[in-house]
């Protein structure tokens, strides 16, 4: 379910970011999603940086998302991104479970905006809590948006 990021994974991980829903319910997405030149630059960055730890998440050999781990707001956090043909199926779950068998930092920290009710499940099956808010510009929204902070001790 889980293996290491491919080249041929990234037009993949693009297609699901063209979705408008997918991008309301993220809501802290790229200025222009639909910019494949961004896109692949910031991709290229997180693919060299070894610092930052990043899996595809596949289904049936098919790629339906990626999950990473890397340094935001000065701590260790966790995000996961998966195309809308796999939503509600427990997918992003047990990709998190998986994932979070192998990251053992701790304490590991995670974002979702307060609407996001279908992350903020995924979170709290994996032992996430909420620990706090916080309001961040939402490119997605065109607004400022609230978002709850949940950590994993």
């Amino acid at each position: 379910m889980l293996r290491n990021v491919m080249e041929d994974d990234l037009p993949v991980f693009f297609k699901p970011q063209q979705h408008r829903d997918a991008n309301h319910m993220a809501a802290f997405t790229s200025k222009d999603p639909g910019d494949w030149n961004s896109f692949l630059t910031h991709w290229n960055k997180i693919l060299a940086d070894e610092e930052i730890i990043k899996q595809t998440i596949t289904v049936q050999n098919n790629v339906a998302g990626n999950i990473l781990c890397f340094e935001q707001f000065g701590v260790p956090g966790v995000s996961y991104w998966i195309g809308k043909e796999y939503w509600g199926k427990g997918i992003a779950t047990n990709a998190l479970r998986e994932f979070l068998k192998h990251v053992t930092i701790r304490p590991l920290y995670a974002r979702a905006a307060k609407d996001n009710i279908r992350s903020l499940k995924t979170l709290e099956k994996c032992g996430f809590t909420i620990s706090g808010e916080d309001i961040g510009f939402s490119n997605a929204r065109g607004e400022d948006v609230v978002e709850f902070v949940l950590i994993l001790d």
